[in-house]
């Protein structure tokens, strides 16, 4: 018998691109889908809002993370009547005329837009609804390719979990731990740490801090991470007979008893 010495079949080798379009399609598909028709209109997720412009993502919005108006009145580059008053005309020209910078008002756009998509993007317990209008009025602003937006969301997903993989300080109220010996931190991370106080969460220090939440999930998590802050632990459930609990059931009992005693 003749053996044929034969070299094994190569592996596939998976493309890198086309895995990262497959993996970017998986965080919304409905999303995707509106970029392929090129629509406009709003996407409502159960976290957040994305507005469209012919498939590309122009505006976004979160209860989760501070608004693009928060961004330009935080630290003073724009006074919050002269954000009502582009707002209210619709006119997003009126920022520059409020002296607003075409380089500023981007730079804040892209970085609000980011942070409240890394929210409305969560994994949700219901279905989005997509409502097919007009663009949003700071549509041209920056228009975000919804793949770009996707990798970007995934991206930042993997990064919080090579930081610290437990999600608990993202939303809970938030405390400092007292390590024996507290590791020095840096500054950005030392002010966060200054706004833990047992109530706020990431989302109440983010908007005190005016900077967007998904920085401040990352300063938190290294936080914790270093054994400086840790969730709100529940408060303890009271182990209370049912008759305390309910006065119904005491009731009942008081009248039980006084029938067996007659």
């Amino acid at each position: 018998m003749t053996v044929v010495d034969s070299p094994p079949p190569r592996l596939p080798v998976r493309d890198r691109a086309t895995a990262h379009q497959r993996a970017g399609a998986g965080v919304s598909p409905m999303l995707t889908r509106l970029a392929e028709e090129r629509a406009t209109g709003v996407l409502d997720r159960e976290h957040g809002t994305l507005h469209l412009a012919e498939g590309r993502v122009v505006h976004a919005e979160s209860p989760l993370a501070p608004g693009l108006d928060e961004f330009l009145t935080a630290h003073g580059t724009l006074a919050a009547e002269d954000w009502r008053d582009a707002e209210d005309s619709g006119d997003g020209g009126r920022l520059l005329r409020h002296g607003v910078t075409p380089g500023a008002l981007e730079l804040a756009q892209a970085s609000a837009l980011y942070d409240a998509a890394y929210f409305a993007l969560a994994p949700s317990s219901t279905p989005g609804r997509f409502r097919y209008g007009t663009a949003h009025w700071l549509a041209s602003v920056h228009p975000v390719p919804v793949a770009a937006l996707e990798r970007e969301t995934l991206r930042r997903r993997a990064l919080l979990r090579r930081i610290w993989p437990d999600p608990a300080t993202d939303g809970a109220p938030l405390i400092r731990a007292a390590p024996v010996a507290a590791p020095a931190v840096p500054p950005r991370q030392a002010a966060v740490l200054e706004q833990v106080d047992g109530v706020r969460r990431a989302a109440d220090i983010a908007r005190e801090l005016g900077r967007p939440t998904f920085h401040t999930l990352v300063h938190l998590r290294r936080l914790a991470a270093a054994g400086l802050v840790s969730p709100q632990p529940p408060p303890p459930v009271l182990d209370v007979p049912p008759e305390a609990a309910d006065p119904y059931v005491a009731l009942l009992k008081r009248v039980r008893d006084a029938l067996e005693a007659l």
